[in-house]
């Protein structure tokens, strides 16, 4: 029996990674009564906002990656705390469009502030935002995330 450990898998290691980053967000945009998922939501909003966008649940869901149930919940508490309003999207009627309130605006725009900060602390080891080698770690989160996962546990039980 060998005493060495093994190498930890890049899956534990991009699971490790994400958690640090969730965690290190939370703790960065609490004292603005935000959480990591909500500041995904807000900085989101923030982003299409200044580009004249005003999502559905189902567009951000779709662009967060996340489950438009859970999107739903988020924009509930959002608005209850005054920072998103909740709409019928006038093209659609069926679907509830977002934007952010006045205070939801500033909430975002100091939260983004606040998260750059952290982005460049975080890259300080690849040598920053606009090195050659953020470029590439950038580059291969792309690719992993355009790459399928699509493995049911009938896959798993054909390969045994």
């Amino acid at each position: 029996m060998s005493t060495t450990p093994e190498p930890p898998t890049p899956g534990f290691l991009l699971w490790r990674l994400s958690t640090k980053w969730r965690v290190a967000v939370d703790r960065a945009v609490a004292p603005l009564g935000l959480t990591h998922a909500q500041y995904a939501l807000v900085g989101t909003l923030f982003g299409m906002h200044r580009s004249g966008r005003h999502p559905s649940q189902r567009q951000l869901a779709d662009h967060t990656g996340l489950e438009a149930l859970y999107v739903s919940k988020l924009a509930r508490a959002l608005e209850a705390a005054a920072l998103v309003d909740r709409g019928r999207d006038p093209a659609d009627p069926r679907a509830v469009q977002l934007s952010l309130t006045p205070r939801g605006l500033e909430v975002a725009q100091e939260a983004v502030a606040v998260v750059q900060q952290l982005h460049e602390q975080w890259l300080g080891p690849l040598g920053g935002r606009d090195s050659d080698r953020t470029e590439q770690f950038t580059q291969v989160l792309r690719t992993l995330l355009d790459a399928p996962l699509d493995i049911t546990p009938l896959d798993i039980e054909e390969q045994s």
